[in-house]
């Protein structure tokens, strides 16, 4: 353990953290592209640690990004606005470094906690919240395969906006304005600050391989949106929205059921359908298609008697202004969200 010493990354050493992340099956957001992208679009700074060998090579790393505004606090954040970050080290001991500095980091800012999102139990003795999971399911190698396992029901619903006209496209940077009137309006409606355009273009903009949009419209208008990422052949959707006014003729199952099929024929293996919280209806609809749960677990670097923080729906005292934000006008919504939801991780 004497040889080893903790870096804050530079761009200069940017390809070889990469490298540990692809040969350590790290998470897609763990990449330094995530740093530049999360800085240009929300303005955050990040603080990317590494522990190296006396030969200089990576053992362990922890992106950390801090979140800082007056509405919701100063703390670190690995990584704020999806589901998986934290620490991935190749010891336990090594790990416990990364943590050491993290919670020294934290003190030295003046930060009120630090969020570790991993993907995988850790072996450290920090609090953790275990109430959420995410839904991962095995693609099979042939689309057909997946039509005949997701049972008569559902493929009726599927058919069922077939009738109305609806069509499906799948693409890339030119279906952002559709897929954000969609999002926008969804987010509007659930009460939620939505995030401003620029964030869907840049994320294009840094990945576009891997980043791709899938739309369906109903006499051509937009009326369901999804936005994916792919790492390494598995697929996620950390967005997909639908507008209510054609919830009744299930356009969301049309809309699943064909970007499941897109990915299949793109040869990807896995589709994660995203985080919910347990026993949720969302954690209901993802079951349906075949899903299996995996747990998550979100760790803290706390004070003593320092309770796990909440900053989400979940939270009783953002109940009023949920219901205020669900009757604005989305054109102001859209202004307003972007500033708000910033400082949300």
């Amino acid at each position: 353990m004497n040889n080893l010493s903790i870096k804050y990354l530079s761009k200069s050493d940017d390809a070889k953290w990469d490298a540990y992340v692809l040969a350590n099956n790290a998470s897609f957001y763990h990449n330094s592209k995530w740093r530049d992208l999360i800085a240009e679009v929300f303005g955050h700074k990040a603080y990317y640690l590494y522990v190296v060998d006396a030969e200089n090579q990576i053992k362990g790393i922890l992106p950390l990004i801090r979140m800082k505004s007056l509405l919701f606090g100063d703390y670190l954040v690995s990584v704020p606005f999806f589901n998986y970050g934290g620490v991935v080290a190749d010891s336990p001991e090594i790990a416990e470094l990364l943590y050491q500095e993290a919670r020294q980091l934290k003190n030295k800012l003046g930060c009120k906690h630090v969020e570790l999102r991993a993907k995988a139990v850790q072996k450290c003795d920090l609090p953790v919240r275990e109430d959420k999971v995410t839904m991962i399911l095995d693609l099979p190698q042939e689309s057909d395969e997946l039509w005949k396992a997701i049972g008569a029901k559902r493929r009726a619903q599927v058919k069922r906006p077939i009738r109305e006209g609806v069509t499906f496209e799948l693409g890339g940077a030119e279906l952002v304005d559709e897929f954000y009137e969609v999002f926008s309006i969804n987010m509007r409606d659930l009460g939620t600050p939505v995030y401003a355009k620029n964030l869907f273009q840049t994320i294009l903009k840094y990945f576009p391989e891997q980043a791709k949009i899938g739309i369906v419209r109903l006499e051509n208008e937009p009326v369901a949106a999804a936005f994916l990422l792919d790492n390494q052949g598995c697929v996620e959707i950390p967005w997909a929205s639908t507008l209510r006014k054609v919830n009744k003729i299930g356009v969301n199952m049309f809309l699943y059921w064909n970007v499941l099929k897109s990915c299949i024929e793109l040869g990807a293996t896995q589709f994660d359908f995203g985080r919910s919280s347990k026993d949720s209806g969302t954690l209901k609809f993802k079951k349906q298609w075949g899903a299996e749960e995996v747990p998550l677990y979100w760790y803290y670097i706390l004070e003593e008697n320092q309770e796990v923080p909440v900053l989400n729906h979940s939270n009783p005292k953002y109940e009023m202004v949920i219901n205020v934000w669900k009757k604005l006008p989305v054109a102001i919504t859209n202004i307003v969200g972007p500033h708000i939801v910033k400082g949300l991780p």
